[in-house]
């Protein structure tokens, strides 16, 4: 559980970051650009909200144990 929090923890900076480079896009590219001083809170917040359950599911696919796993799958059907 530690370890997964632990990569769940840096997994969510770089979520984070994306999805709000996303929004940021979508925000200040388009016509909604008028209205940036108050969408942006919102990008903040709603990158922040989105990330954090994405990156606790991410977290397990980033160990070497999920990846031995899954090759071992893949070569019993292969077989």
């Amino acid at each position: 559980m530690a370890t997964r929090l632990g990569i769940a923890v840096l997994v969510f900076m770089m979520v984070q970051a994306v999805l709000f480079g996303i929004g940021a896009l979508l925000v200040l590219a388009t016509p909604l650009s008028e209205w940036a001083m108050a969408l942006m809170p919102w990008v903040v917040g709603i990158s922040t909200v989105v990330s954090i359950p994405l990156s606790w599911i991410l977290a397990p696919r980033l160990r070497l144990r999920y990846w031995r796993a899954r090759e071992r799958r893949n070569t019993l059907r292969r077989a």
